[in-house]
C-alpha cells in the first residue's frame, strides 16, 4: 500500500491539469497550416480594368517566400513588381500597369505561422478570357516529397534523442542505486543529447528547401539566412545552445557529484528546451498560443519521462539491480509512470480537440486518422502498463513489517539472493517493459508524421463546401460587391452594392441587370430579376438547379452613356 498515496495524488493532479487544459483550449478554434480564405480580384472574375494589386487573405499570418509569388500575364511576362508585402493575414502583390488583355495567372508560396509552407494559385481575366500562360521561371512548387519525408525522419530522431536524454538523467538523479556504475546510463544520456543535436541541425537544414519548395540539395546562403531569421530558426538555435549546456551539466551528474545548483539548472534548461518544439510548430499558431504551448511542453515532458524511464528499466535496472533495490525503485517509478501517463493522455486529448474540433474532421482527414492510430497504440501501451503495475504491486512491493526496523544496511553493497519465482517475475516485467518500448517507438514514428501533417481543422476548412459567396470587382466606373447566399443548389439571394472605383463612397446606379449561367453543363444564361433598394444597393433571387461553378454577369449602368459589365465565377454546392 505504500505506493497508493502517490498514485492518488498523481491521478488528482493529472486530472486537474487535464481538466484545466481541456476547458480552456477549445475556447477558440486552432488555426495551423494557413488556408487561403479569399482573393481580390476573385478567382475567375473578368475585369474591365487591370487592378493595381492582387490581395490574398489567409486564415492566419503568413510570411513571404522570396521569388515564389508571381503574377503572369497572358503573353507569359511577369506583371508583379517582385515586391509582395505580407501584412498579418493579407498578402499584397503590387502589379505593373499596362498589362495586355486576357487571363492572368497568380501563383504563390508562403510560410504559415506554424512554419509550414502553403502554395497554390488562381486566375482572373482582364477584358476577356484567354489561354493561361505558363510560368517558365520557378513558380510556387509543391513540397518535394523527399524533403518532407526527411523532415519526418529528423523529427523522429529528435523525439528519440529527447527520450534517451531525459529518462537516464531523471533516473540518475533520483532512482539510481549507489552501488551500480553510472557510466553506462550516462553514455546513453549523452547519446540522446547527440541525437537531439543532429536532429536539430538536420531540421534547420531541411527547412531551407522545405520553405522554398526546392530539392533537398538545392539551398543558398540567402535562403539559409532567411530561415535563421524566423521563429523556427530562433527556436532551433536556442535548442542547440540548451543541448550544449545540458551536455556539460550532465558530466557531474554522471560522476555522482551533481549539486542542487546543477540539478536546478538542468530543470530550467529542460523546460526551455522543451518549449522550442511548440514554439516552432502547430501550437504557436493557435488563437491561445500560451496555453497550447504549455500543453505541448507538458505532453513532451510526460512522454520523455515515461518512455525514458522504461528504457532505463529495461536496459539497466531490471538486469542489474537486486531484489531489494527493485523493491524500492519500481514502486516509485510506477507512481511516476501513472502521473506521466495521466498528463500525456489529458494533454494529448486537449491538443487533439483543439486541432480536430469535429467528428467529421477526426474521421475524414489524414490528421484525424493518424490521431486515431496514435490513440489505439497508446491504449495498447496503457494496457501493458496496467499489467506491469499489477505485477509490480504483487511482486516488487515488500509487505509492511512494523517489526522490521533494524536499520541494518550491511547488505547494500552486495546483491541480495534472488529466489527463482522472483527471477520469473523479473523476466515477466522485462518482457512487458520491452513491449511497451517497442510499441512506443511506433507511436513516436506516427507522431513524427503527425507534426508534418495539416491539422484536421485546417484541412477541413480548406475542403469545406462553399458557403455564402462574397466577391468584389473594380472597373473604371464602379467597384461592385456581390453577395450570393447560400451559394447552394436551390433558391439563392443576390445582393449588389455599388461603390466609386476608389472605394471612397457609394455610387448611384440608374439600372441593374444580372444573369446566371452554367456553361460546363449547357445551362444558358438565366435572367436574375433585380430590384433596386437604394441608389447603390440592389437585390435579386435566382434558383440554381445544379452544383458547379456558375457564371454570373452583371451590367451596371451609371448614366445614360456609361455602363460596366462584370463577370464573376460563383462556386455552388
Amino acid at each position: 500500500m505504500r505506493d497508493m498515496t502517490p498514485s492518488r495524488w498523481s491521478v488528482l493532479l493529472g486530472g486537474l491539469l487535464g481538466a484545466l487544459v481541456i476547458l480552456v483550449l477549445p475556447a477558440a478554434p486552432a488555426s495551423a497550416h494557413a488556408t487561403l480564405d479569399r482573393t481580390a480580384p476573385v478567382a475567375g472574375t473578368i475585369l474591365d480594368q487591370l487592378p493595381g494589386e492582387v490581395t490574398l487573405t489567409f486564415s492566419e499570418p503568413v510570411r513571404v517566400v522570396a521569388d515564389k509569388i508571381r503574377v503572369i500575364a497572358p503573353d507569359g511576362s511577369r506583371v508583379d513588381t517582385g515586391k509582395p508585402v505580407a501584412r498579418d493575414t493579407e498578402l499584397v502583390v503590387p502589379l505593373k500597369s499596362g498589362g495586355p488583355k486576357g487571363t492572368y495567372l497568380v501563383s504563390y508560396r508562403v510560410i504559415s505561422a506554424d512554419s509550414h509552407p502553403v502554395s497554390g494559385g488562381f486566375s482572373f481575366s482582364y477584358g476577356e478570357v484567354s489561354a493561361t500562360a505558363s510560368d517558365d521561371g520557378e513558380p510556387a512548387a509543391q513540397t518535394d516529397p523527399v524533403v518532407k519525408n526527411a523532415m519526418s525522419v529528423a523529427r523522429f530522431l529528435g523525439f528519440t534523442g529527447l527520450v534517451l536524454l531525459v529518462g537516464p538523467a531523471l533516473v540518475l538523479f533520483a532512482l539510481w542505486p549507489r552501488r551500480l556504475p553510472t557510466r553506462p546510463p550516462g553514455r546513453l544520456a549523452l547519446t540522446g543529447a547527440g541525437l537531439l543535436a543532429v536532429s536539430t541541425l538536420l531540421e534547420l537544414y531541411l527547412q531551407i528547401p522545405y520553405t522554398a519548395g526546392n530539392s533537398i540539395f538545392k539551398v543558398s546562403g540567402d535562403a539559409a539566412r532567411e530561415v535563421l531569421g524566423t521563429p523556427f530558426g530562433a527556436a532551433h538555435l536556442i535548442r542547440l545552445a540548451v543541448i550544449a549546456a545540458v551536455a556539460l551539466l550532465l558530466r557531474p551528474v554522471i560522476a555522482g557529484r551533481a549539486g542542487k545548483i546543477d540539478q536546478t539548472l538542468l530543470v530550467i534548461l529542460g523546460i526551455v528546451g522543451l518549449a522550442t518544439w511548440p514554439i516552432s510548430g502547430h501550437p504557436s499558431a493557435s488563437p491561445v498560443p500560451t496555453l497550447t504551448v504549455v500543453a505541448d511542453v507538458a505532453h513532451l515532458a510526460a512522454m520523455s519521462v515515461w518512455l525514458g524511464g522504461l528504457v532505463m528499466l529495461f536496459g539497466f535496472l531490471l538486469r542489474q539491480a537486486n531484489t531489494r533495490e527493485l523493491s524500492a525503485i519500481v514502486p516509485v517509478w510506477s507512481g511516476w509512470a501513472l502521473f506521466a501517463i495521466t498528463v500525456l493522455v489529458l494533454a494529448g486529448t486537449a491538443q487533439a480537440l483543439v486541432e480536430i474540433g469535429t467528428l467529421d474532421a477526426l474521421t475524414g482527414t489524414t490528421y484525424g486518422r493518424l490521431v486515431i492510430a496514435k490513440v489505439a497504440l497508446l491504449a495498447i501501451i496503457i494496457g501493458i502498463a496496467a499489467y506491469s503495475r499489477s505485477l509490480t504491486n504483487r511482486r516488487f512491493v515488500p509487505a509492511a513489517d512494523p517489526g522490521d526496523d533494524s536499520g541494518d544496511d550491511s547488505s547494500e553493497d552486495e546483491p541480495a539472493p534472488v529466489a527463482e519465482i522472483e527471477d520469473g517475475d523479473r523476466r515477466l516485467l522485462r518482457r512487458a517493459v520491452f513491449t511497451e518500448v517497442a510499441v512506443a517507438v511506433v507511436v513516436l514514428a506516427v507522431t513524427s508524421v503527425l507534426v508534418q501533417t495539416t491539422p484536421a481543422r485546417s484541412a477541413q476548412a480548406g475542403n469545406a463546401p462553399a458557403g455564402p459567396f462574397t466577391g468584389t470587382s473594380t472597373t473604371n466606373l464602379v467597384k461592385l460587391q456581390v453577395d450570393v447566399s447560400p451559394a447552394t443548389v436551390g433558391q439563392n439571394t443576390v445582393h449588389l452594392y455599388a461603390l466609386k472605383p476608389d472605394g471612397s463612397g457609394p455610387l448611384k446606379v440608374v439600372e441593374w441587370k444580372a444573369t446566371a449561367a452554367l456553361p460546363s453543363k449547357g445551362i444558358e444564361p438565366l435572367t436574375v430579376p433585380v430590384l433596386a433598394i437604394t441608389e447603390d444597393h440592389a437585390f435579386g433571387q435566382v434558383s440554381l438547379v445544379t452544383p458547379g461553378t456558375w457564371e454570373f454577369k452583371f451590367v451596371v449602368r451609371v448614366d445614360d452613356l456609361n455602363q460596366s459589365t462584370i463577370t464573376m465565377q460563383v462556386p455552388v454546392k
